[in-house]
């Protein structure tokens, strides 16, 4: 137990105000977080683009009574908080958490590595959890913010804590190593991950290898032979296994997915059920910690027989009457379940929210304790409706708030509840894995074909801030969502921008505008092809048109009867679309001030060849056109509308015509428009299909409408359960479309057709039911486009409507 007094010394801070030493129970750094109670203190963080002293005075407001603070801040007419000065928010929440940690002595196992932490973090939990009361890190927690907020999770009761930690540069780990404290350790690998942040490969494993200065035993692979001469040179007791060399388990295959080990004096057999190398590799580190804990061979095996597949992230599903399903089905605990509600809490496209929880297992709280601490997370994270399953939260109802029913088993759920209650919502379904929350999303969600797009949110918010940090502070930015966001999704992803507090949105249609509107979306809105016909919708939903012409203009002030409204005017500047001429300016600044309900928001243009050096000299004069345009537009208005002319190449490549505001478009969804290789962006969307059957032909055979196809040795192929329909182009006939199945890419053999497509598996193995990558990690959508010789963008916004979105977020 911590209290607020306690801190000043822990952090070496200074106490600006002091109302009440109260204990600190929760540790929160985004003002945007679900919950708050009273003893939340926040971390006031000034980041690259937001500060989180700006949202004090909101965070009062909430409740929040707690602050640290880099800065002195005045609260006026308020006596009731408690406030400290630090140098740095973020070493002050270490060391806070750094001191919590001083009061276990429990073991804890700590894992590093450049791959798999996340995994063999989860793999540890499910192997060990039916053995001690465990606490780990929810989702990939493992940063320099995530592992003081998880470690803070500690407490009385635990047994065993799991905690992985990830660096990006030299001297953090040093911090972390403070937090976690690890008793044992487990180093996965070492791999490219943040090679920018070292000085070579020999520097990045002596910076993850302070995190183990303390062990009792740290578990390794030999074969990996940079990581075992560094530890070499150590004094770290170790446990390594590996297929070579002398490790202290050797590992040998024998037969099929058959191993044996020898250790010491023993020598046993395990089957493996995973064929892939990372998942072989991840197993036996589990294998040697089961060992180290002195497991038996039939427990190694029982164990590891028993190990689930680990969704890395949080699925945001569509579900059955226009709602959508949040599945974090995988388990539950408290920590994760803040999370989750936090994720819950900030989708704005559907106002009503709903809650699907089981009982929490193996918490070791006693169930009322632990019905009370459900409770205060569910109160105050602005539900409309709760649905809680198992015997614990029946019992103990009375302390939840949010008007709810009640079932003890998964089952009688199913067979009872009226699955017409739920419209138009966002649904949150989180259980423990023995409730089988599998069930309800697959009789929530909405059927489709085994086609999705797979839209990786976290991508997303990557790509948005590595955008941004090429930009002045000041520059605002405007993200374009149009075409069904580049085919991902308008109000999916809309809503993630207005999360991350991005300026303006862009949109083809007024229709696309009106749906965002409908879903929530109350940011700026700029129309880039307003219709006569769409002005009064446009008025209606508070849109904004740009103008790009003296009729439309006429058109808008004619549906405008006088009202008031913001447009956009887009000079044309060299790229001959759309826009007015360097003539027009004295005209249009007349027509303006004859008008002066009209609000002029922006001036803005479009460089030509912003993403080839080749046209640098032409985007320059047009860069100087449009401002010696916007100049005179804006004295004469007697203010200044925002300028603005990158888009996504120009941000990256000439960031000197920033001026007040950037348009971001194919960029946020990860793909480089230039030839510079910007190797920092983050694929966002990934299509997937599935096959739908196999079947082998004999030589001669032919496959496919027109008998296109044809066999020349007795081949296997097997029909994918996506067609041009879905926007897989016919282009992509006859050996030109490639697909990856487990890794290993095939070809189209013969034509694709409207719904189905055939590809040639000769030498792959799969099954029926496996994925199939069209585009995405290992298949760039730049290479699937060059094959047909178009871009990226025209494949993204192909992708048909009938292709479900699933939208993924951090695993909680």
């Amino acid at each position: 137990m911590i209290t607020f007094l306690q801190i000043e010394e822990i952090t070496k801070g200074r106490i600006l105000d002091s109302f009440q030493d109260k204990v600190i129970t929760e540790l929160t750094i985004d003002s945007r977080k679900a919950s708050i109670s009273e003893g939340s203190l926040f971390f006031a963080i000034k980041g690259a683009r937001n500060d989180g002293h700006d949202h004090i005075q909101e965070l009062y407001n909430r409740g929040v009574r707690q602050f640290v603070v880099e800065r002195n801040i005045t609260f006026i007419h308020h006596n009731d908080v408690n406030v400290l000065k630090v140098k740095s928010s973020i070493e002050a929440l270490q060391l806070i958490a750094a001191s919590h940690r001083k009061q276990f002595s429990i073991p804890v196992i700590g894992v590093t590595g450049s791959n798999g932490k996340t995994i063999i973090k989860e793999w540890v939990y499910q192997l060990l959890s039916k053995d001690y009361n465990c606490i780990k890190n929810p989702g990939s927690y493992n940063s320099q913010v995530g592992v003081p907020l998880s470690v803070w999770q500690m407490q009385s009761y635990h047994q065993l804590g799991i905690f992985e930690a990830g660096i990006s540069k030299e001297g953090e780990m040093e911090n972390l190593q403070r937090i976690i404290n690890p008793t044992l350790g487990i180093f996965t690998n070492i791999g490219s991950a943040h090679d920018e942040g070292f000085q070579n490969e020999k520097s990045k494993i002596r910076e993850k290898l302070t995190l183990f200065k303390n062990v009792t035993k740290l578990i390794y692979c030999i074969d990996h032979v940079a990581i075992h001469n560094q530890i070499a040179q150590t004094n770290i007791s170790t446990l390594s296994w590996g297929f070579t060399g002398e490790p202290s388990i050797k590992v040998k295959l024998q037969y099929d997915s058959v191993y044996s080990l020898k250790y010491k004096e023993q020598q046993f057999e395990l089957t493996l059920t995973i064929r892939d190398s990372a998942s072989i590799e991840n197993t036996f580190h589990c294998v040697a910690l089961l060992i180290h804990l002195n497991f038996n061979q039939q427990q190694i095996q029982e164990r590891i027989n028993l190990l689930q597949a680990i969704p890395m992230r949080l699925e945001l599903k569509e579900g059955i009457n226009q709602c959508y399903l949040i599945d974090d089905t995988y388990n539950n605990d408290l920590g994760g379940l803040q999370i989750s509600l936090d994720f819950l809490t900030n989708q704005k496209h559907k106002k009503n929210k709903r809650l699907i929880l089981s009982d929490i297992q193996q918490s070791g709280l006693a169930e009322e304790e632990l019905v009370k601490k459900i409770a205060l997370l569910v109160n105050g994270s602005n539900l409309q409706h709760f649905i809680g399953i198992g015997a614990s939260l029946t019992k103990f109802k009375h302390f939840i708030e949010v008007s709810g029913e009640y079932f003890n088993s998964t089952d009688e759920f199913l067979q009872n509840f009226d699955f017409e209650k739920l419209q138009e919502e966002i649904i949150l379904i989180k259980g423990a894995r023995a409730f089988q929350f599998e069930k309800i999303v697959a009789q929530l969600q909405r059927k489709v074909h085994g086609t999705v797009v797979e839209i990786d949110l976290d991508a997303m918010v990557h790509n948005l801030n590595y955008f941004k940090s090429r930009l002045a502070h000041k520059t605002k930015v405007m993200a374009m969502v149009k075409a069904f966001a580049y085919g991902s999704g308008s109000s999916e992803v809309a809503s993630l921008l207005q999360y991350h507090n991005i300026d303006y949105l862009g949109v083809a249609y007024a229709d696309e505008g009106i749906e965002l509107r409908k879903n929530n979306i109350a940011l700026p809105i700029m129309v880039m092809n307003p219709s006569e016909e769409s002005f009064a919708s446009i008025q209606l939903y508070n849109l904004e048109p740009e103008i790009y012409s003296f009729k439309i203009l006429d058109s808008l002030l004619k549906s405008l009867n006088g009202k008031s409204c913001k447009i956009h005017i887009k000079v044309d500047t060299g790229m001959h679309r759309l826009g007015f001429e360097e003539n027009d300016a004295d005209k249009l600044l007349s027509g303006l001030l004859t008008n002066p309900q009209i609000h002029v928001a922006s001036i803005f243009s479009h460089l030509a060849g912003a993403d080839e050096a080749m046209h640098d000299n032409f985007s320059k004069q047009q860069a100087e056109h449009f401002k010696s345009f916007a100049d005179k537009l804006s004295t004469g208005l007697g203010y200044k509308p925002l300028y603005h002319v990158l888009n996504s190449p120009g941000i990256l490549r000439l960031s000197q015509y920033q001026f007040d505001m950037v348009r971001l478009g194919i960029g946020l969804y990860g793909v480089d428009p230039t030839a510079n290789g910007f190797n920092e962006l983050k694929p966002v969307a990934t299509l997937k299909s599935i096959i739908s059957q196999i079947k082998t032909i004999a030589p001669g055979e032919t496959v496919g409408y027109g008998r296109r196809g044809k066999a020349d040795k007795a081949t296997t192929i097997a029909t994918i359960a996506i067609g041009y329909a879905d926007g897989y182009n016919r282009a992509f006939s006859r050996g030109v479309g490639e697909v990856l199945i487990n890794g290993q890419r095939a070809k189209v053999i013969g034509n694709v057709c409207m719904d189905m497509t055939m590809i040639d598996i000769t030498d792959i193995d799969a099954k029926e039911g496996d994925e199939v990558i069209i585009f995405g990690k290992g298949l760039p959508i730049q290479e699937v486009a060059a094959k047909v010789n178009t871009i990226a963008y025209e494949i993204l916004t192909n992708t048909s409507d009938r292709v479900k979105r699933v939208f993924v977020a951090e695993s909680i």
